[in-house]
């Protein structure tokens, strides 16, 4: 469902968040996490990306139009096995500036949320 105001769009608006806003020709995503939080790092990874993917679609846009990543993981020493399912999704030759940290997420099973910025 997506809510227009103005020139701001807002895709599955909610009380507390949107999961997309969308202004001019830039799409700002909310934080996804996992929806299955029993995967491993490689596997809420993978259901992120799917979930971004969508995400970006219903914007109008896709992943070879990203503008930057941030990257939270709960355990840094996961990285290498996040970007095994990283690398081959990004679009070659359209990566984006990127962040990657590690934090205490607010799902407690969370193992891995990712925040994009696209272009439209």
């Amino acid at each position: 469902m997506t809510e227009q105001q103005n020139d701001i769009q807002r895709i599955d608006a909610g009380a507390r968040m949107s999961s997309a806003v969308i202004h001019g020709d830039t799409v700002y995503l909310a934080g996804i996490v996992a929806s299955d939080y029993d995967l491993d790092v490689k596997g809420q990874t993978a259901q992120i990306l799917g979930r971004i993917d969508e995400l970006l679609a219903s914007a109008g846009t896709d992943k070879s139009k990203l503008l930057s990543a941030n990257i939270w993981l709960t355990d840094i020493t996961e990285w290498s096995q996040m970007n095994e399912v990283w690398d081959p999704w990004v679009s070659p030759g359209n990566t984006p500036a990127r962040a990657t940290v590690e934090a205490r997420l607010a799902a407690p099973k969370a193992k891995v949320e990712i925040m994009v910025v696209a272009a439209r």
